[in-house]
């Protein structure tokens, strides 16, 4: 049995392993006239996805979420660090009919139909004839596109809601055990994000290991069981949603007024606008309030709400000195 760095090359994941694990993963990329400068995508990045795990990679554009992701595909080889899909070597041609694989930007070829398109994506897998049909049906009704429409519409005139559609359609078209989305929900209008959130959902209902990236926090808030967030090609957080944002309530407070020292001892992320101030409150709201009325501050609002992933990742991003800008 030959290994690749230690590692065995047969498949070796259990109900209980990791489906993708990473180590110290790194990504620079050389740029310049004599390639003599690096840029930095990927830096140390330590990642694992279990079975069934509906894992989702938050960050702004440009953290290096696609290039992670293609890493992860082997269509980018990692400048340092090593990493496993299945227990065997990332890129290994093995594993590959056991992943789906939807781009932030897929190509089609325009004048093929949706069906068309499917099929030859089925061929590429060596789907036998009957087979492909059934699945065909069955994905198209899956993501929610007419056979009729299908069959007689070339791609060129679909929709970007449309084309995502067929596009998750082709991911799934090999049955994947694992399903690597690059910003599934990126372009849609409100009810299209809706379409594609329903699909995943209903993907993980089935037992499938989801992996996504996006910039949208409140999809992932819905979908994940897991996330991580990445930052300058660094993961900067990493854990369930309740352990990142917890369970605890918190008081969302604006005012006018009073002495801006002792203000920032009661709140974070206390922010100016004109001659009003509002910040998280931290500390005991009764004690606040009277620290208000000591200070002769105005209270004009005081409103109750649970911390949301937002919250969180912009604080993380704030901590590591970065510009928060979607």
């Amino acid at each position: 049995m030959e290994s690749v760095a230690g590692l065995s090359t047969q498949p070796m994941n259990t109900e209980n392993e990791a489906v993708v694990q990473t180590w110290e993963l790194s990504k620079f990329y050389r740029t310049g006239f004599w390639l003599n400068q690096q840029i930095l995508s990927l830096k140390n990045c330590n990642l694992t996805i279990y079975p069934g795990e509906t894992f989702g990679l938050l960050g702004q554009n440009g953290a290096g979420k696609t290039t992670l992701l293609k890493t992860l595909l082997g269509i980018v080889k990692p400048t340092s660090g090593r990493g496993v899909i299945f227990g065997r070597p990332l890129g290994d041609r093995a594993v590959k009919e056991r992943i789906g694989y939807l781009p932030e930007n897929a190509y089609f070829y325009d004048y093929l139909t949706g069906w068309e398109c499917l099929e030859f994506t089925a061929n590429l897998f060596q789907i036998s004839a009957a087979t492909r049909e059934h699945r065909i049906i069955d994905l198209l009704d899956l993501v929610g596109l007419a056979k009729s429409s299908a069959k007689n519409k070339q791609l060129r005139q679909y929709s970007k809601g449309m084309l995502q559609r067929i596009g998750m359609a082709q991911a799934l078209i090999n049955d994947p055990e694992l399903v690597l989305l690059d910003e599934p929900m990126s372009g849609l209008d409100p009810l299209g994000r809706y379409q594609m959130r329903e699909i995943i959902l209903s993907l993980k209902q089935q037992g499938k290991t989801i992996f996504f990236n996006s910039h949208i926090l409140a999809d992932v808030e819905k979908i994940c069981d897991r996330v991580a967030i990445l930052a300058r090609g660094e993961i900067i957080a990493e854990g369930t949603i309740k352990e990142m944002i917890g369970t605890a309530e918190t008081y969302h407070v604006k005012g006018q007024g009073g002495n801006v020292e002792v203000l920032k001892q009661w709140l974070k992320n206390l922010e100016f606008e004109d001659e009003t101030w509002a910040g998280t409150l931290q500390g005991n709201t009764q004690d606040f309030l009277a620290s208000l009325q000591l200070m002769e501050a105005k209270l004009i609002s005081l409103s109750l709400s649970s911390a949301s992933l937002e919250e969180f990742f912009v604080q993380e991003l704030r901590e590591k000195g970065l510009t928060v800008s979607q």
